[in-house]
């Protein structure tokens, strides 16, 4: 009895002294469209890094702004109407997560690519800022977030009414709502990019502050208005003494309410780097592959802290003029510390130019020991060991089975084996294996094997095997297997093999296999298989892939994103082009079927029919080329000419015969998809043996005898049908 009675009790005592269960925090949703678009359009130049820009910005809001895979859109190389797709998908995700009970809901836009004083640039197709913040505003989030690195962005901030006030991103106590737009210059300036950073200078500096440079209150997270402070002053520094002057970044804010608005959590991160309070100097980290992650100056006094994921890393510190690095790793879930004992002194290199091709640098030549010749025999035994031991040669000319050096200035090398210098090599080398110059090649170089210039080439490489050169080509390189150029190529490249070039090509393409220019081309490829970015200028081949041309692509198949020009052959799949299904009955047969397909403005057309009535005697096989003309907003005139064979169910290909049509189509756009046209067509017979003439039409026709064997029937017809 007393322990039915003492245990409601104790149980009465335990809950009163029990402190009260927290209420729950609010649930904040963070939801991100990101753009990357290189392409502008045919008159802008093609950017490097913005698809980049934008995956590195998806990244840190993944890795520390909250930011879910699944409430990413990543949109590159997109289109306008890709970019409204991309709205409407982040209009799906707030609705969901309204639904899903979130209590604030918050978005960011972040763009990277072309714009002007008028609106964004998309491959060539214009989104006017007007549309931008009505697309912007339609996305029911507490808090919208724009960020545009774009040229001339800061016309999209320019005031449209409202108070500015102190930007922030929400976190979950915030009670702030509105929008905030951060652009990455004002409305007349250009935004620019970095070879060296690989990167734009404002999203490289915005993405260093939002990984910790920016948190100036040490507190392990950063605000928008860190983030946004950090890279206007990074920005601004940076571009002061670039060739496009400096760049100021813009902001307009539109806000009501307290509390922060946090942009990254520091303390999210399962790994981060400590930098130590007396560190000082401007660091530059670097991934294991290379990539620079984060770029800051850091100040004596005070430490910083980093979040980065984990793995390998290198950073190089400038200091005073003077270069040291350091290398560490970065552990799951633990803290590395980074202080200035770490760094080791390193010599300085040469540098590139933002943007443009490589400055022309002097080689430090003082310390080399000039010998008019070298005999070599294999490398370490020639005149060049016996005169001058380990100092760096150079020559002038240098004769052996195995030649090497440090270089070769304006001179001759001749070898039976190899020519191998480890920094330029200038005038004539050849060898029966291989050249290779540790820097640029000048001059002419042949090999049988293999040419190899680790800097760029201003001559001609010839090989029977592959030319390979690392940086940018200014004249020729002709093999029977493959020519590599990594940089940007001006001249020509020729081979019976593959020609691959990764920058942008101005020249001549030409092999019996295939070409490539990745960087896009200006002249012409001429192979089996040519595939280039953008073109001007001509492809002419089997098969050509190119994404916009202008000018003309000539063979086989041809493959386009679009054309301002003509394509020229059997298939031509152009994206924004024409790709349409006909369905037609004519005077000749019952039923018809064809597809269009090539540019805008002119095609090819594929038919066949069956006929001549329900009996289905015979049926016909045509290819044809015509030229589209719209005629206003829903009619259409086409004109094109057709030849089709026509044969008999019973005996197929039995016999030569070519039917001839002219047509001129006139059509009525229903619905976008849906279009109906009749058509006035002139109609040549020619049947080319006496058994192969006969009567193909109800409409009157005559008949006309060109030899013994040979016979034409002509008429005029018609044909009407629908298009999809």
């Amino acid at each position: 009895m007393m322990t039915r009675v003492l245990l409601p009790l104790l149980a009465v005592l335990v809950a009163a002294e029990a402190p009260a269960a927290p209420a729950p925090s609010p649930v904040v949703r963070r939801l991100a469209l990101l753009v990357g678009v290189n392409d502008g359009g045919p008159e802008r130049t093609r950017l490097r890094y913005a698809t980049t820009d934008a995956q590195s910005i998806s990244k840190v809001l993944g890795e520390l702004g909250g930011v879910t895979p699944a409430d990413r859109v990543l949109l590159l190389e997109t289109g306008r109407e890709g970019l409204m797709e991309g709205f409407a998908r982040m209009k799906g995700l707030v609705e969901s997560a309204r639904a899903s009970g979130a209590s604030r809901v918050e978005v960011l836009l972040y763009y990277s690519g072309h714009s002007d004083d008028e609106g964004l640039l998309l491959r060539g197709e214009r989104v006017d800022y007007g549309e931008l913040r009505r697309a912007l505003a339609d996305l029911r989030a507490d808090v919208r977030i724009a960020v545009l690195d774009s040229c001339a962005s800061g016309a999209f901030a320019r005031r449209k009414g409202g108070t500015p006030r102190p930007a922030f991103l929400v976190d979950s106590g915030s009670q702030v709502s509105g929008q905030a737009i951060l652009t990455s210059s004002s409305a007349d300036e250009a935004s620019q990019e970095s070879d060296r950073l690989g990167a734009s200078f404002f999203t490289h500096h915005l993405v260093s502050g939002l990984r910790g440079a920016a948190d100036m209150t040490r507190d392990g997270r950063v605000t928008l208005n860190e983030a946004y402070q950090f890279a206007f002053h990074e920005t601004l520094a940076r571009t002061e003494r670039t060739q496009k002057g400096a760049q100021h970044p813009a902001y307009d804010i539109e806000m009501a309410g307290t509390g922060e608005l946090v942009m990254t959590d520091l303390r999210a991160t399962s790994a981060t780097l400590v930098l130590a309070d007396t560190l000082e100097g401007r660091l530059f980290v670097r991934d294991a592959a290379g990539t620079l992650v984060v770029e800051l100056l850091k100040v004596s006094g005070r430490p910083t802290q980093l979040g980065l994921a984990p793995g390998r890393y290198q950073v190089r510190r400038e200091l005073d003029g003077s270069l040291s690095e350091a290398a560490f790793t970065l552990t799951e879930g633990q803290g590395t510390t980074l202080s200035a004992a770490n760094f080791a002194s390193v010599p300085g290199e040469a540098t590139v130019s933002r943007g443009g091709p490589k400055e022309a640098h002097e080689v430090d030549t003082s310390s080399r020991r000039r010998l008019l010749l070298n005999l070599g025999l294999v490398p370490g035994v020639s005149t060049n060991a016996l005169l001058a031991g380990d100092e760096p040669v150079e020559n002038r000319l240098a004769l052996g089975v195995m030649n090497d050096g440090t270089a070769l200035k304006k001179g001759v090398a001749l070898a039976f084996i190899s020519n191998v210098y480890d920094e330029e090599l200038e005038g004539f080398s050849g060898a029966l294996a291989l050249n290779v110059a540790g820097r640029d090649m000048r001059g002419v170089h042949s090999a049988l094997a293999l040419n190899v210039a680790a800097g760029s080439l201003t001559g001609a490489q010839l090989a029977v095997g592959v030319n390979v050169t690392a940086g940018s080509v200014q004249g020729g390189q002709f093999a029977v297997g493959v020519n590599v150029a990594r940089g940007k190529v001006r001249g020509v490249q020729g081979t019976a093999g593959l020609n691959w070039a990764s920058g942008a090509f101005t020249g001549l393409q030409a092999s019996s296999g295939i070409s490539i220019a990745q960087g896009g081309l200006e002249g012409a490829q001429v192979s089996l298989l040519n595939v280039s970015g953008d073109v001007t200028g001509a492809q002419v081949g089997l098969i050509n892939v190119a994404r916009r041309v202008k000018g003309t692509q000539v063979g086989l198949i041809n493959v386009s994103e679009d054309i301002q020009g003509v394509p020229i052959g059997l298939l031509s799949f152009v994206q924004k082009g024409q790709l349409h299904l006909e369905v037609w009955s004519s005077d000749i047969q019952l039923l018809n079927a064809g597809v269009k397909l090539g540019s805008k403005y002119v095609y090819t057309t594929l038919q066949a029919g069956v006929g001549p009535d329900d009996r289905l005697q015979r049926f016909s096989l045509g290819l044809g080329f015509g030229g589209h003309i719209p005629l206003g907003s829903r009619f259409w005139l086409d004109l094109d000419a057709v030849g089709s064979n026509v044969h008999g169910f019973e005996r197929p290909f039995n016999g030569g015969n070519l039917l001839v049509q002219g047509r001129a189509m006139l059509g009525f756009q229903i619905f976008s998809h849906l279009a109906v046209f009749v058509a006035p067509t002139y109609n040549a017979f020619f049947a080319f043996s006496p058994g192969q003439q006969r009567e193909l039409t109800t409409f009157g026709s005559r008949v006309a005898q060109v030899d013994s064997d040979v016979s034409v029937r002509y008429w005029p017809g018609a044909q009407a049908g629908l298009r999809f």
